[in-house]
C-alpha cells in the first residue's frame, strides 16, 4: 500500500513538471479511483449505446441553415446529460477517443444519408469534430472511406473540424492525411482559429475548405473593438485564401 501510495506521488510529480517533489494525500487516491470508474463507464456506455449526438444548426447572413455541426453527448442512465468537458480528457488517454470517434462519425453520416433523402434538404452538410488521437492513426483515412461507405453517406456534405494544435506536430503526414480526404470529397475545417499556432505558412499549404473564428474573438466582438479587428482581419485573410470564414 505504501509504495501504491509513493508511485501516485511520483506521477504527480511527473504531471506538474518534473524535478520536484509531491506528497501522498489522500485525494489523490480519490482522484485515481474517480478516474478508474469513469474509464469503465466510458468502456460500458460504448458497448451499451449511451452517447447521442445532438445537432447545432450553421446558418448564413440570411438565416438560411445551411448545415449543422453533431455534438456529442453522454446519456448517463443515472447522472442524466453528461457534457464531452467531463470525459473526453479520459476517453482520449485510455484510447477510447478512437472508438468513440468511429461512432460519432458513423452516426452522422446516417443522418447526412437521411437529409440526402429529404426535399431541400439534400446539399446541408454535417460537420464532425476530429481528436487528435483519432488523426494520429495511420489508418484514419481509411476508416472515414469505410463509414462513408457503410452508411453511403455523401463526402461532399460530410466536413471533419481540426483544431490548430494537430497540425503542428507532423506536418507532412497532416497534409497527406488531409490531400487523402479531399481527393474522395471530405470538406475540411480550422477549428478555434486565432488562439493556437496559427501559422499562416501552414495555412496557405493546407488543403482546407473553411476557418473558423474561436469563439473568444467571436462572443464580444460587437462591444470590443480589438476583437471585432481581429475578426475582421481573419475574415480578410480566409476570402483571400479561398476559404469559407
Amino acid at each position: 500500500e505504501l509504495f501504491k501510495q509513493a508511485d501516485m506521488a511520483m506521477y504527480q510529480a511527473k504531471a506538474a513538471g518534473r524535478n520536484t517533489r509531491r506528497f501522498f494525500n489522500p485525494e489523490m487516491q480519490a482522484q485515481v479511483m474517480a478516474r478508474t470508474t469513469l474509464e469503465a463507464d466510458l468502456r460500458w456506455a460504448l458497448a451499451h449505446d449511451e452517447f447521442v449526438l445532438f445537432y447545432q444548426p450553421q446558418v448564413n447572413d440570411q438565416g438560411q441553415t445551411l448545415g449543422f455541426e453533431a455534438l456529442l453527448r453522454w446519456q448517463h442512465p443515472m447522472r442524466g446529460l453528461i457534457l464531452p468537458a467531463e470525459f473526453i480528457a479520459v476517453a482520449e488517454s485510455s484510447g477510447l477517443i478512437v472508438a468513440m470517434g468511429d461512432w460519432v462519425s458513423g452516426s452522422a453520416c446516417l443522418q447526412l444519408q437521411t437529409f440526402s433523402q429529404q426535399a431541400g434538404h439534400s446539399h446541408w452538410t454535417v460537420a464532425v469534430n476530429v481528436s487528435a488521437a483519432q488523426f494520429r492513426q495511420p489508418d484514419f483515412v481509411a476508416r472515414a472511406q469505410a463509414i462513408l461507405r457503410q452508411t453511403g453517406a455523401n463526402a461532399t456534405r460530410l466536413e471533419l473540424e481540426l483544431t490548430e494544435s494537430q497540425l503542428i506536430d507532423d506536418v507532412s503526414d497532416v497534409m497527406a492525411k488531409m490531400d487523402a480526404l479531399r481527393d474522395i470529397g471530405v470538406r475540411l475545417s480550422l477549428d478555434d482559429f486565432g488562439t493556437g499556432y496559427s501559422s499562416l505558412a501552414i495555412l496557405k499549404r493546407l488543403p482546407l475548405n473553411q476557418l473558423k473564428i474561436d469563439q473568444v474573438f467571436v462572443r464580444d466582438m460587437l462591444d470590443d473593438p480589438q476583437n471585432a479587428s481581429i475578426v475582421r482581419t481573419i475574415i480578410a485573410v480566409g476570402e483571400s485564401l479561398g476559404l469559407a470564414v
